[in-house]
């Protein structure tokens, strides 16, 4: 009884901090749905539904008794199935038509958002899609075009329907087991195929009356570009549209190397920035007409107005995903100020996370969530904790260079392990480019841009945006010189699943927790860390299409191909912190035609290129298996055990671990598991007598 009494106090404790609580535990079941390797049966639904509602309901009831504190338990329970709840809804609520075979031919759509590719290509989204002979029901809702054509005779505008002939397929999957699935972002942004043109898209009919806010966006980033010429146009047009097509790569590569590329995404800092410069601008010019600051709360009048500009910018960014996130964290700090409450507490960041969460769960996997919520999180904290320590023992003119420097500091550390487990990079001078970049982002630039915005009916915003070039280009001087340095970027291999939901959870208890719980959360941290230490690297890679292997060698990670698959390339080096570039890798890999390859006591030969189903007798005689990426053949040589394209097509891209004086096989379509935007039929991940010769399968 006594113990029961002990655990009941230190709940109870906590009962007032339960808001706090609340997204965690949420945030749980969501990232416990997109863990399952299948979706719940009916049954299944009506089970987690019930728990959440029962849960949550006598949870509440419990702390009203006795032992109130004991009901938080059964609330975590209910907030978790909850989640659960939350995610499978909207994971059925954006299920729509995805292409389930390679198509060739006519694609007419409505042009909805222009950007580029990462092959630096113009790439069109479109909705109100038509496919030749294509059943309306199949057809996607949203298919993504990227424009590779040499004379391009297209000048695309949101709202313009255009027809172009290209190739389409599904989105595609990992490029290896428990790699980033493309179809899963893909599902829920309700895109159900992507392709490429090699032929000039042509325009059907001009807009009009459709989409005028993204047309609207159209024409402020191209007047920017007019007024300011070069990349420091390109970066102003990103920043105040959200239109990156004009970005180039090199100065995209610069930014990311420095650090600074959250610069360039409408995020937390941007809507921070303006906000915090529409409120401050607004108290200061009401407080400054003595007969309105004596009779009225000018707070809550500029916190109004602050958050009509911040809808504003909302709306002309293009609502995406990261600016409807900082909407949504600055609303809540400013509807704290209209109802007479703190703005920068904990419990409006959690209240943010909440309606994020409710909203689209999908962006708990997504890097945008994890950074602005890690960064916003941690920043709360410690200057909640030095608020009064730095009034007291700083003097003035020294606050706003603590203030740069602290905030700098905690952002980048708090950000550190997500950006590094999901870009495999880290930016070593990242933090002397934040400290001498974001104070001129925030005193000039976004300034410069509200100031702009103001003088625009007027026909005299050009004076505010030649102004607005000089700081961008310190900017961007600044992330070229630090990404010039020796050193300025380090490669880190991605971690393994469970280790970012530990990191998360280690620094939420450090927050939110006190005493022993600090401590739990300080040891999850470095557990987390060890298990990164102890990252896999598979021994061979196979690509889906059987034509890129990379077997782990002394230098590194070694390609058999030079040119080719460059996207699953990339991400294999990237993943495993290795910095060459695919005809770096391919250099390791000293083979000619039909390379062999010893691994666990297994002799694999790839059989490739013109003449391949020639050579495939021969191979059987010398190999174990035959790694075939040529054209399925309609049989093999008895005794012959060879992996095709076929095979691939189900169990997607192998891994091949060496343990012992065997292989242990992963196959992608097991890691991804059957799920809606999987596409895999459950026969599809079962055992084949051709990966169990191999000595075993996963």
């Amino acid at each position: 009884m006594a113990l029961a009494n002990a655990i009941s106090d230190r709940l109870e404790r906590l009962r007032g901090r339960l808001i706090l609580f609340a997204p965690v535990g949420l945030g749980a079941g969501i990232g416990l749905y997109f863990a399952l390797m299948q979706e719940p049966g009916p049954i299944g639904w009506a089970v987690i539904a019930g728990v959440a509602f029962l849960s949550l309901g006598s949870g509440l009831c419990l702390g009203r008794t006795r032992w109130p504190g004991l009901g938080l338990p059964v609330l975590a329970a209910g907030a978790v199935a909850a989640g659960l709840c939350v995610a499978g809804a909207r994971s059925a609520r954006v299920a729509a038509p995805v292409l389930p075979f390679h198509y060739f031919g006519a694609v007419e759509g409505r042009v909805v958002i222009i950007d580029r590719s990462q092959s630096d290509a113009v790439r069109l989204t479109l909705d109100e899609v038509r496919l030749d002979d294509v059943a309306p029901w199949k057809v996607p809702d949203r298919v993504r075009v990227s424009l590779h054509a040499d004379d391009p005779v297209l000048d695309p505008v949101p709202g313009m329907r255009i027809a172009v002939t290209a190739y389409l397929s599904g989105p595609s999957g990992p490029v290896e087991p428990g790699g980033f699935d493309f179809r899963r972002m893909a599902w829920f942004r309700g895109i159900g195929a992507v392709g490429y043109a090699r032929t000039p898209a042509l325009p059907l009919a001009r807009p009009e009356g459709a989409l005028p806010l993204n047309r609207l966006r159209k024409a402020i980033s191209a007047a920017v570009q007019d007024e300011i010429p070069g990349e420091a146009g390109a970066f102003a047009a990103a920043i105040t549209t959200g239109d990156r097509a004009a970005m180039g790569r090199d100065t995209l590569e610069a930014l990311r190397a420095s650090n600074l590329a959250h610069l360039l995404a409408i995020s937390g800092l941007h809507m921070g920035l303006l906000v915090g410069f529409v409120f401050g601008s607004v108290r200061l010019g009401l407080a400054m007409i003595p007969a309105v600051g004596a009779a009225t709360d000018v707070r809550k009048i500029a916190a109004l107005v602050a958050l009509v500009a911040g809808a504003s910018y909302l709306a002309l960014s293009g609502g995406t995903v990261s600016t409807s996130r900082a909407f949504a964290m600055v609303g809540v700090m400013l509807v704290a100020i209209l109802v007479g409450r703190r703005a920068l507490t904990l419990r409006a960041v959690a209240v943010a996370a909440l309606i994020l969460l409710l909203l689209k769960p999908e962006t708990l996997v997504e890097a945008g969530f994890q950074m602005s919520f890690a960064a916003t999180t941690a920043l709360v904290a410690v200057f909640g904790a030095l608020r009064d320590v730095q009034g007291r023992r700083l003097p003035k003119w020294a606050r706003p260079v603590f203030a740069v420097v602290l905030s700098s500091l905690v952002a980048g550390l708090a950000t550190a392990p997500f950006s590094a487990a999901i870009f495999n990079r880290v930016a070593h001078y990242g933090l002397i480019a934040n400290v001498v970049s974001v104070p001129v982002m925030g005193l000039l630039v976004m300034p410069l841009a509200v100031l702009a915005a103001l003088l625009a009916p007027l026909g005299l915003s050009g004076v505010a945006l030649d102004l607005m070039r000089w700081p961008i280009e310190w900017i961007l001087w600044v992330a070229r010189s630090v990404a010039a340095l020796d050193g300025a970027v380090g490669h880190v291999i991605a971690p393994q699943p469970g280790v970012l939901p530990m990191v998360a959870l280690g620094g939420l208890a450090m927050v939110l927790l006190r005493g022993a719980g600090r401590i739990g959360g300080g040891v999850a941290l470095l557990g987390a860390l060890a298990l990164w230490s102890q990252a896999e690297r598979p021994d061979m890679l196979i690509s889906p299409s059987g034509g890129l292997i990379g077997v782990m060698g002394p230098e590194g990670r070694a390609l058999t191909k030079a040119r080719g698959e460059s996207f699953a390339a990339r991400s294999w080096l990237e993943n495993y912190g290795d910095a060459a570039d695919q005809p770096a890798a391919a250099a390791r890999l000293a083979s000619g035609r039909d390379p062999v390859f010893e691994l666990g006591g297994v002799t694999l030969v790839q059989v490739a290129g013109r003449g391949a189903s020639d050579r495939v007798a021969a191979a059987c005689g010398r190999a174990d298996v035959i790694l075939y990426s040529a054209p399925v053949l309609e049989s093999y040589p008895e005794h012959c055990h060879v992996i095709d394209r076929g095979l691939l097509a189900q169990t997607g891209p192998l891994a091949l671990h060496v343990e012992g004086e065997g292989l242990r096989v992963v196959t992608t379509a097991q890691r991804s598991g059957h799920r809606p935007w999987t596409g895999i039929r459950r026969d599809h991940v079962a055992p084949v007598p051709v990966l169990e010769a191999l000595g075993g399968f996963q």
